[in-house]
C-alpha cells in the first residue's frame, strides 16, 4: 500500500508545477488543490476512458479527487487506486501531492449482501436504516471501521486524506417515512452523527485518514425542512467533541440552477452554508455542476449545438407511427415463421420494439442528454442484440432479411428524429441559461456552458473545489481549460440570487 498522506509541502509543490490550473487552500488545514477536482462518480476500473481520464486530469494539474465506497461498488475506488500506484511508482506523482477523499454509508450491491451475510452469521451492522428495496444506509461505527479498511485496500492507501459520511440525510428520510417526529427524529440524527465523529477522531489518531466531514444534499435546505442538515449543529458536536477536532470538510450541491449554498440562510445570524462555512474555515466541495437536479429533471448544463436537422414534432410521430406498423407486421407475420424457441421468440418482440416504447412517450424523456443516455445504454443495446441474434440465424426467410433491413431504417431515422427535437430544446435552453449568467455576474460567462457552470461554482466566496465528473479526457480538457482562465473570488450571493430569479421565472 502506498504510504503516506497529502502535504503542504507537497500540494504546494504540485501547485507549482502546474501554473496552467488554479489552486485554493483546504480550508485551515495547510494543502492546496486544485478548484476542480476529479469526481469519480459513474468512474470504474478497467474502463480504458475513465483510466486514460484520470491518468490525464493528475499530470496535468488536477491533485483532488473525490470517490466514494458505493460508486461502481466500490469499482471507482479501484480505478483511483490502480491508477494513483501506477503514477507514484512511475515517478510522476508523488502521494504528498495529491487529495484523495472517499465516503461512507450506503449499503448497496456487496456492502447490502455484507450486511445480510453479517445478520445471519447473528453479528449485524447496529443501526442500519433500510430507506428501500436495495438501498440502506448506516453511520455506526462498527459499519464505518469495516468500509474504512475497505476503501483503504481498494484505494491501496495508508491513509486518506478526507473520508466523509454519505448523505446521513437518509436516516430523517427514513424517520419522515416511518412518521417520527421532526425534533424527535433532529435528536436521534445527530446523536448518531455524534458517535461517528467521536469514531473518526480516533481514526484520525490511528493515522488511517487526516480530515474528516459530511457530504450532505440537504446543506442546502430551509432550515424548517424536516430533513435539513445543519452545517452549524455539526461543528458544535465536533467542538464538544474536542476543540482541536479534525472536521474540516463539507460537500454540497450548488449550480446555475440549485443556487442554496450561496442563497439559502438557515445557518445562525442570517448566514449561507457558504458563509457559514468560511467564517468557520471549512473546505467545501461543491457537486452537481453540470448536473442540475431540478422539479424532478435533470437539466445537463452544457453546450448543446443546433441540430443539423432539425424535427418538428409532427415529424417524430409519422417517424414513431410508422415504425409501430413495422413492428407490427415484422411480429404478426414474421416472427410465427421463426425457428426459435417460445423465450427467443418472446425476447425478439420485446426488443424489436422501439416504436411501441416510444408512442405517447417520446416527449417525456425531459433533456437531451437524458434522452441520449436511455438511447445508448438501454435502446440500442437491446435493438442491436436482437438483430445480431436474427442475421447470425441460418435459413432465415429471405422475407424476415428484407423486413429486418427496413426496420433497421425506420429505426435510424425515428432515433435520430427524437434526437434532433430534444437536441434543439436543449440547444435554446442552453442558450437562455449562458444569457442568464451574462446579466447575473460579468465574470462568470465562458466558452461553453460548462465552463460557465464551473467558473461560476469556483469564483464564489467559501467554495473551495468544484467536483465534476471527468469521465472523458476531452471533458478534463474542457475543465483545465476553465482552470487557466483567472477569476476573482468573492462574495457573489447577489448574482447567485439573480440565478435563482431567472429559474424560477424561466424553467
Amino acid at each position: 500500500m502506498i504510504p503516506g498522506k497529502a502535504t503542504a509541502e507537497g500540494t504546494t509543490a504540485y501547485a507549482a508545477g502546474h501554473e496552467g490550473a488554479a489552486y485554493a487552500p483546504l480550508g485551515n488545514t495547510g494543502l492546496l488543490v486544485s478548484q476542480a477536482g476529479f469526481g469519480g462518480y459513474r468512474v470504474e476500473k478497467d474502463n480504458g476512458s475513465h483510466e486514460q481520464a484520470l491518468r490525464f486530469a493528475l499530470q496535468n494539474g488536477i491533485n483532488l479527487i473525490d470517490t466514494s465506497a458505493n460508486y461502481g461498488d466500490g469499482r471507482s475506488e479501484e480505478l483511483i487506486g490502480r491508477i494513483v500506484t501506477e503514477l507514484v511508482d512511475g515517478g510522476e506523482l508523488k502521494r504528498e501531492q495529491v487529495v484523495i477523499v472517499t465516503k461512507v454509508g450506503y449499503l448497496q450491491g456487496f456492502n447490502l449482501a455484507l450486511a445480510q451475510q453479517r445478520k445471519r452469521e447473528g453479528r449485524p451492522f447496529p443501526q442500519i436504516v433500510h430507506y428501500a428495496e436495495g438501498l440502506s444506509h448506516c453511520l455506526h461505527p462498527e459499519f464505518l471501521a469495516d468500509q474504512l479498511t475497505r476503501s483503504l485496500e481498494r484505494l491501496n492507501l495508508t491513509t486518506v486524506d478526507g473520508f466523509l459520511l454519505h448523505n446521513p440525510e437518509y436516516y430523517l428520510m427514513w424517520a419522515k417515512k416511518v412518521g417520527k417526529t421532526r425534533e424527535e427524529a433532529r435528536q436521534e440524527y445527530y446523536r448518531r452523527i455524534r458517535a461517528a465523529f467521536v469514531y473518526l477522531e480516533e481514526e484520525v489518531g490511528n493515522g488511517r485518514i487526516q480530515w474528516y466531514g459530511v457530504s450532505a444534499n440537504t446543506f442546502v435546505e430551509p432550515a424548517g425542512h424536516y430533513t435539513f442538515t445543519s452545517l452549524a449543529r455539526l461543528w458544535q458536536i465536533a467542538q464538544e467533541i474536542s476543540p482541536n477536532h479534525h472536521f474540516r470538510l463539507a460537500q454540497m450541491p450548488l449550480n446555475l440552477f440549485e443556487t442554496g449554498a450561496a442563497t439559502e440562510k438557515n445557518q445562525p445570524d442570517g448566514e449561507t452554508p457558504l458563509q457559514y462555512a468560511r467564517r468557520r474555515h471549512l473546505a467545501v466541495f461543491t457537486n452537481r455542476p453540470l448536473n442540475a437536479v431540478w422539479q424532478d429533471t435533470l437539466v445537463r448544463l452544457a453546450t448543446v449545438d443546433m441540430p443539423a436537422y432539425p424535427a418538428e414534432p409532427e415529424e417524430v410521430l409519422t417517424a414513431v407511427d410508422t415504425l409501430r406498423q413495422l413492428e407490427r407486421t415484422f411480429q404478426d407475420n414474421i416472427l410465427p415463421q421463426l425457428d426459435v424457441d417460445d423465450e427467443s421468440r418472446q425476447i425478439l418482440q420485446e426488443y424489436l420494439a422501439i416504436g411501441e416504447m416510444l408512442d405517447g412517450r417520446w416527449r417525456g424523456f425531459g433533456t437531451y442528454h437524458n434522452w441520449r443516455d436511455i438511447q445508448t445504454r438501454f435502446i440500442l443495446r437491446r435493438t442491436q442484440t436482437a438483430v445480431q441474434f436474427l442475421s447470425e440465424r441460418e435459413n432465415l426467410p429471405a422475407e424476415a432479411f428484407s423486413r429486418l433491413d427496413e426496420y433497421v431504417e425506420a429505426a435510424n431515422i425515428t432515433l435520430a428524429a427524437v434526437s434532433a427535437y430534444y437536441q434543439e430544446i436543449s440547444f435554446r435552453r442552453a442558450q437562455r441559461i449562458q444569457a442568464a449568467t451574462v446579466a447575473a455576474d460579468a465574470d462568470w460567462p465562458a466558452d461553453t456552458l460548462s465552463q460557465t457552470a464551473v467558473r461560476a461554482c469556483r469564483s464564489t466566496e467559501g467554495v473551495t473545489a468544484v467536483l465534476v465528473g471527468m469521465r472523458q479526457q476531452a471533458y478534463v480538457q474542457d475543465i483545465l481549460a476553465e482552470l487557466a482562465r483567472p477569476v476573482i473570488t468573492k462574495e457573489r450571493t447577489a448574482s447567485w440570487h439573480h440565478m435563482q430569479k431567472f429559474v424560477t421565472a424561466q424553467i
